[in-house]
């Protein structure tokens, strides 16, 4: 499965912490990934959408 928004393509990035002694760990930050109904082509669709392109309106949820 992957950790990618269908919509906007938002996916991992890596960041790095910093420790008291300056050692850098790096690790990765995940989207806020929803599964959600979605009407496409007049077919309901399960797709993944982060919570911003949910938000925004980008997509129309089956009802």
């Amino acid at each position: 499965m992957s950790k990618k928004c269908d919509v906007c393509g938002k996916e991992p990035i890596k960041a790095a912490k910093l420790t008291f002694s300056h050692k850098q760990i790096v690790h990765r930050q995940m989207p806020n990934l929803q599964s959600v109904k979605v009407c496409v082509n007049g077919q309901t669709k399960r797709i993944k959408v982060c919570t911003s392109c949910l938000r925004a309106g980008k997509v129309q949820k089956a009802v």
